[in-house]
C-alpha cells in the first residue's frame, strides 16, 4: 500500500521574531525541517515525501539542502494563501489508494513508531487523529464574560492526522470554510468519522523562541530525540 506524508511548512518567523521562518532555523546543528523529513524517512523509506512550501522560499531551502547535505528524497510543493490550500496542494501528488498522514513541519519529535501508529490507525479506522489531555484549567471566552470549563472533555490536537488517501482526497474536494482548523475539521465536514489515537507529550509544534529553547534542552537529555 502506498503511504504518502504531507509536510507542511509556511511559517514566516513572526512570532519567533526572526527573519529567517522557523522551519528553516537550526536545531542541534541543522534545519528544523529536516529533522522532521528524516523522522518519516526512518520510519520507511517508501514514503513518499511531499513537503509544502511557499514558492518564495523555495530557493532558499534548495540552498539549505546543499549546504547541509540533505539528500532525502521529496517532492516541492508550492504552499496556499490557507493552509486548506497547502494540503489541498499536496493531496495532488497522492493516489487514491493508500495512506496519507499530513504533519506541521514545525513537530520535529515524534518517531518511528509514533508514525507507524498513526498509519496503521488509518487504515483500520479511516481517519486518525493524535490527541493529548488537558494539563492547565481551561476557560471558554463569550463576549467580555468567561467561564470554567471541565478540560477532561476537551483533548490537544497534534499532528501527523493521517487517513486512507481517497477519503482525504473527496473530503478537500469542497469550498473552503473557516471552520475548517485542520486536516479532521474537514473530514468531519465530509461525513466521515475521526478517530482518536494516543498522541506524544513530546510532539511540541515549535512556534516561538520558548519553543526553540525547549527544543535544544530535549535533544541534549536525549540524543536519540
Amino acid at each position: 500500500m502506498n503511504k504518502y506524508a504531507i509536510v507542511v511548512a509556511g511559517g514566516k518567523g513572526v512570532r519567533m521574531g526572526t527573519a529567517v521562518p522557523k522551519q528553516f532555523l537550526l536545531l542541534s546543528g541543522k534545519p528544523l525541517l529536516m529533522h522532521t523529513l528524516e523522522v518519516f524517512y526512518n520510519t520507511d523509506p517508501e514514503i513518499q515525501l511531499i513537503l509544502v512550501l511557499p514558492e518564495d522560499q523555495q530557493e532558499y531551502w534548495k540552498g539549505l539542502c546543499t549546504q547541509y547535505y540533505f539528500t532525502l528524497p521529496h517532492q516541492l510543493v508550492n504552499g496556499g494563501v490557507t493552509r486548506f490550500e497547502s494540503v489541498s496542494n499536496g493531496l495532488a501528488l497522492a493516489e487514491n489508494e493508500g495512506l496519507v498522514a499530513v504533519h506541521d513541519g514545525v513537530r520535529p519529535f515524534i518517531n518511528t513508531g509514533f508514525i507507524q501508529r498513526c498509519y496503521q490507525a488509518a487504515e483500520e479506522f479511516g481517519a486518525a487523529v493524535p490527541v493529548t489531555e488537558l494539563t492547565e484549567s481551561i476557560r471558554r471566552l463569550e463576549g467580555e464574560t468567561s467561564f470554567s470549563v471541565h478540560r477532561e472533555t476537551f483533548r490537544s490536537v497534534q499532528t501527523p492526522q493521517t487517513f486512507r488517501t481517497e477519503i482525504l482526497k473527496k473530503s478537500y474536494n469542497v469550498p473552503y470554510q473557516e471552520n475548517f482548523t485542520d486536516d479532521a475539521s474537514v473530514v468531519e465536514a465530509s461525513g466521515y468519522k475521526v478517530t482518536l489515537i494516543k498522541g506524544m507529550m513530546e510532539n511540541i509544534k515549535i512556534t516561538n523562541t520558548i519553543d526553540l529553547l525547549l527544543a535544544e534542552q530535549m535533544i541534549k537529555s536525549n540524543p536519540g530525540l
